[in-house]
């Protein structure tokens, strides 16, 4: 299958090489342009880890490019690199497409459905609930993969193309989805923002003074009883909208294979099988916080105002990150500003999120 990946970062290139390995033709373009450049040199895009070879994906020079030729679409870029991707990407754009959105943020597919909606054109919009893989670029072609999730939750707009979204999945990355109500029930299962706020306000100072360590090792009983009181409030959002999303404890089993426990428990055994590899963020400039903050915890509360749910743990950590950095956060979402959500009531957005635009 011809398969474009928009973006370059870990994940990127680790759909790239997996994409590569199981036999699709793949074309990369990311806004930064690095890693088109690095092909063009005649640099082979290197992974080592739970994806390991060496592999020759085609460079597009600009998104039109990207998108040409293309039957799948996968946007793979940070939260705060989705407007300007769909923006580029939208209009070039075809019926007979497919696009996927991994992980959704903050309602990306709805502003990707809108703009395409303004054309007239429809092409279905997978959302998943987290990446297949994760993993660290260490130069412009090369990365190293240390999670292949088995099982990723899915959801299309409109809802009725989902059997053909998880036949093409399934296609490209192997039978591991399970498909979502919606893409409401898509953002609420979306567990990053959470367990990255927690994990890095309460590793804070490691994170300002560029120590080392460890992700999920320093997720210790008290970082875990906040993971887990975030978890309580997302559980209660989703139950608002009458939706059935998974625990954190299920997500940690179903990704990473281990036994249910407390979140602490899970954690450092997971931290235990990958020898402490995976190390927690060295710089402020993390997309633990420039992500997760205004385009994961944010949409939450939002829809926590929409729903009659308190939030309190969640907006606390918009608030306080917020401080820690000196930004405005909720400023910095640029997407729920254009979609209307603070004056959306929840019936016309429970519409959306099955239909999308007309």
């Amino acid at each position: 299958m011809r398969v474009t990946v928009l973006g370059a970062g870990g994940i990127g290139l680790g759909y790239a090489a997996l994409l590569c390995a199981r036999g699709h033709a793949v074309t990369m373009w990311s806004p930064s342009g690095a890693a088109a450049d690095a092909v063009r040199r005649g640099e082979s895009l290197t992974a080592t880890g739970l994806v390991a070879g060496s592999f020759r994906p085609l460079a597009a020079v600009g998104c039109a490019q990207a998108a040409e030729g293309a039957q799948v679409v996968i946007v793979a870029v940070p939260g705060y690199g989705h407007r300007r991707v769909i923006d580029e990407l939208a209009p070039n754009l075809r019926e007979g497409q497919i696009v996927i959105i991994s992980a959704h943020l903050s309602f990306s597919a709805l502003y990707l459905s809108r703009r395409l909606a303004e054309r007239a054109i429809r092409v279905p919009i997978v959302a998943w609930a987290t990446t297949v893989t994760a993993g660290r670029r260490s130069a412009p072609l090369s990365v190293d993969v240390s999670v292949l999730r088995s099982m990723i939750d899915i959801a299309c707009v409109p809802v009725g193309d989902i059997a053909r979204a998880e036949s093409v999945c399934c296609e490209l990355f192997g039978e591991r989805f399970e498909r979502s109500a919606d893409l409401l029930a898509i953002s609420l299962s979306n567990l990053n923002p959470p367990v990255h706020m927690a994990n890095s306000l309460l590793n804070f100072t490691r994170i300002e003074r560029g120590e080392r360590w460890e992700n999920y090792g320093c997720i210790t009983e008290g970082v875990g009883r906040l993971v887990e009181a975030l978890d309580r409030e997302r559980l209660a959002l989703a139950a608002a909208f009458g939706l059935q999303v998974r625990t954190i404890a299920r997500h940690f089993t179903l990704s990473f294979g281990i036994p249910p426990g407390s979140m602490h428990e899970m954690a450092q055994e997971h931290n235990r099988r990958i020898g402490g590899k995976l190390e927690g963020p060295k710089t402020v400039d993390t997309r633990y916080v420039l992500e997760d903050v205004p385009f994961g915890l944010v949409p939450l509360v939002e829809l926590g105002r929409l729903a009659g749910v308190p939030m309190p743990l969640h907006q606390a950590g918009v608030e306080l990150f917020g401080t820690l950095y000196g930004r405005d956060f909720r400023a910095e979402n640029d997407l729920l500003g254009e979609l209307g959500l603070e004056q959306m009531g929840t019936a016309r957005l429970q519409r959306l999120v099955r239909e999308g635009w007309a």
